[in-house]
C-alpha cells in the first residue's frame, strides 16, 4: 500500500451540539503529533449558552447542508496540507461528501447521519430525529433539543446528572432545513467512487444514529479497490465523544490510521 502521511487533522462537528465537543480529542491527538482544528458551524462560534440564550435564531434557522460542505470545504482547501477528517452524526455525512471531492487523505464517520438513499426501519431512529424535521412548525426559527429529548437521542443509559451536565455544556440550537436536507441530493455519494480510506464506526446503543444504519451506509461503497472499514462498540450511545471511555474509540482510530499507513510521519 502506498504510504501517505499527514500531521493535520479536521474534526467535524454535528448537528445540535456545539464544537467543544471535540475538546477531549483535540488535546488527545495533539498529545500524539497531530495538528487539530474543530471549526463551529457558521454562526455557532459562540459558547452554547449564550447560542440557546438566542433561540429562536434566524440565522442558524437558515443553515443548510449544502452551505454547510461548501463552508468545511473553503476550510480545507486553505489547509497546507490534505487532512485527516473525523466527523460525528452529520459531521461524518459531511466527512464523506468532503472524501469525495478527494479533500482528504483518510476520513473517519462516527456514528454517521446517512447519506441519501439509505434507511432504516429502527423505531428509535424515527423517534429521536422526527422533532428535528421540524414538520408544520416555523422553518424560519430554530429547533432547541428538550432534555427529555436528548436524554432519549443522545444520552440514553448514562447517569441523571451526566446528562444533565453534558445538555448544558453543549447543546445549541439546530435547523430544522439542515436536518431535512440529509434526504435531498445534497446528501448525495456516489458509491462507485473511488475514496480515500474511510472508517466507520458505530454504536450499539446509539437510538439516533442505529448501528445497523452505519453498517449500511458502510455495506453501500462498492469501490473495491478503496479502502473501507467498519467497527461497531459495545455500549455507545449518540454522545459518544464525551460518553465515559471515549479514549477507546480515539485510541481505535490512532491504531487504524497506522495500521493503514496514514499516521503521521
Amino acid at each position: 500500500m502506498k504510504t501517505t502521511t499527514t500531521k493535520t487533522i479536521v474534526f467535524i462537528t454535528g448537528a445540535f451540539v456545539s464544537s467543544d465537543c471535540w475538546n477531549e480529542w483535540k488535546a488527545y491527538f495533539e498529545e500524539k503529533g497531530y495538528a487539530t482544528i474543530s471549526p463551529a458551524w457558521p454562526y455557532k462560534d459562540a459558547p452554547a449558552c449564550t447560542l440557546r440564550e438566542r433561540h429562536p435564531d434566524a440565522d442558524i434557522a437558515s443553515q443548510r447542508l449544502a452551505n454547510l460542505t461548501a463552508y468545511f470545504t473553503s476550510i480545507v482547501k486553505q489547509l497546507p496540507e490534505k487532512p485527516i477528517l473525523i466527523g460525528h452524526s452529520m459531521g461524518g455525512l459531511i466527512t464523506q461528501l468532503l472524501l469525495q471531492k478527494d479533500l482528504a487523505i483518510a476520513g473517519v464517520a462516527i456514528h454517521s447521519l446517512q447519506p441519501k438513499g439509505i434507511f432504516t426501519f429502527k423505531f428509535s431512529f424515527y423517534k429521536a430525529g422526527w422533532p428535528a424535521l421540524g414538520f408544520f412548525t416555523n422553518a424560519n426559527k430554530s429547533y432547541l433539543m428538550s432534555f427529555a429529548e436528548w436524554q432519549y437521542a443522545f444520552t440514553n443509559g448514562m447517569p441523571y446528572e451526566d446528562q444533565k451536565e453534558a445538555y448544558y455544556k453543549l447543546l445549541v440550537p439546530e435547523s430544522k432545513l439542515v436536518v431535512r436536507d440529509a434526504t435531498t441530493d445534497a446528501a448525495k455519494i456516489d458509491f462507485n467512487r473511488p475514496h480515500a480510506p474511510l472508517l466507520f464506526l458505530a454504536g450499539s446503543t446509539d437510538r439516533f444514529i442505529p448501528a445497523s444504519l452505519n453498517y449500511s451506509n458502510y455495506k453501500k461503497y462498492n469501490h473495491t479497490a478503496s479502502v473501507i472499514d467498519f467497527k461497531e462498540f459495545a455500549n455507545r450511545n449518540h454522545f459518544v465523544l464525551g460518553q465515559p471511555g471515549w479514549q477507546e474509540l480515539a485510541g481505535y482510530i490512532l491504531n487504524w490510521l497506522n495500521q493503514r499507513s496514514i499516521a503521521k510521519s
